[in-house]
């Protein structure tokens, strides 16, 4: 093994461990913003007021985050918003200890713009990469969630049992986690060779996302993400509903999550041997067989086996999406390309997440996932569709 080759696989391992740190904290909010919103809020419709803004501030952050970064780096970017993650973490301890919403909100915000540089994780991944380890190093990134499966509900029991109703201990240790992951990004180095910009020139923005791959990469991830947000988010209120505690519900967020991120350690293989496209197509499969399995009931089987498909279809979707994007834009349009397609992703993320409480709390669990079913089957046109054209046009899509 070359020098070179070394540390390409120590910095795409570091950027999976600050994946872990993230995700966990991201899973942390997603269990018991809901729930503290749901507890502060004034109507149920606004319950999830709290995950909303997490999604809000990730979505806001995405192109300043983008532009951050082209001038001071990926190391600096990401200890930035590890910095402004733990600050977020502690206004929302202070809300939930003050009982104000507004303060939760506030911080949970502020937990997104930590998402919105930490969603360049997986790029600055492929940026380190070579190109026949790139499909793998973004899947290996994204699988450091697998510890945030079991991390993340974790901390939201104990905080629970430790911090009263406000779950203030878990918001505590979000912020310690913040912090870990401050010291672990410090030393990510991404060699100036490939963040140099190409001889070609960046084209106009509405040229490079008016391209096909360009908009199929886009509507796939926002898909992948859309739907998993609009019945992830509506989870713990649904099973709250029917008689749920929280450590049934913890479990099944976690099934969730290792649903999300297990399959991480193999995705980036499965696209190199089957290509991209036949993973993609599976990831609806997998989406659409959790909008059926939510129709057997409202039990705890039921719950975790549909939550467990939503997971695994995210998972082939969303990263078969990201590697198909990495094709899509020239070393020199790379920060708006990626800031552009993460911006509408997560703009899709804020509407799912802020409507799941008010699509619950008007027609219900089921009729809700159903809904889901026309955007899939529109993404499976567009897939459909772009398979075609590359087979007619003799494109190798792979």
């Amino acid at each position: 093994m070359t020098a070179d080759s070394r540390s390409m696989y120590a910095q795409v391992a570091r950027l999976a461990g600050a994946q872990a740190l993230f995700q966990t904290v991201s899973v942390l909010v997603i269990t018991v913003g809901g729930l503290a919103g749901a507890a502060l809020a004034p109507s149920p419709e606004w319950a999830t007021a709290p995950i909303a803004a997490f999604f809000f501030g990730a979505a806001a952050t995405m192109i300043p985050a983008s532009a951050y970064m082209a001038k001071r780096g990926r190391s600096a970017g990401f200890v930035l918003g590890a910095g402004l993650g733990t600050l977020g973490a502690l206004v929302a301890a202070l809300g939930l200890a003050l009982g104000s919403l507004a303060l939760l909100v506030l911080g949970t915000g502020l937990i997104g713009t930590y998402q919105g540089f930490a969603q360049y994780y997986r790029f600055a991944a492929a940026e380190v990469a070579s190109d026949a380890f790139r499909p793998r190093a973004i899947s290996l990134v994204i699988a450091g969630g697998v510890v945030a499966a079991f991390a993340g509900p974790l901390v939201a029991q104990v905080g629970a049992l430790t911090g009263g109703q406000g779950f203030i201990t878990a918001f505590m240790v979000a912020g310690l986690l913040g912090l870990a992951a401050m010291v672990v990004l410090r030393g990510l180095v991404v060699p100036p060779e490939l963040r140099s910009a190409a001889a070609e020139p960046p084209r106009p923005l509405l040229v490079m996302i008016g391209q096909p791959i360009y908009r199929v990469a886009l509507f796939s991830a926002l898909t992948a993400y859309g739907v998993m947000i609009l019945a992830m988010t509506a989870t713990p209120i649904a099973m709250a509903h029917h008689q749920h505690g929280l450590t049934a519900t913890a479990t099944v967020i976690q099934l969730h999550v290792l649903g999300m991120f297990l399959p991480s350690f193999f995705t980036g293989t499965l696209i190199a041997r089957f290509g991209v496209l036949p993973i993609m197509a599976t990831g609806l499969i997998l989406l659409t067989g959790h909008v059926l399995l939510t129709l057997t009931g409202f039990t705890f089987p039921s719950f975790a086996a549909a939550l467990v498909l939503l997971g695994l279809g995210w998972n082939f979707l969303y990263v078969g999406g990201t590697t198909l994007l990495t094709r899509a834009y020239r070393p020199a349009e790379k920060a708006r390309a990626q800031a552009t397609n993460d911006f509408i992703v997560y703009l899709v993320g804020l509407s799912a997440s802020l409507g799941a409480s008010m699509l619950h709390a008007s027609i219900g669990w089921q009729a809700m996932n159903l809904l889901l079913l026309p955007w899939l089957g529109a993404s499976a046109l567009v897939l459909g569709w772009y398979g075609w054209r590359g087979v007619k046009l003799h494109d190798a899509i792979t």
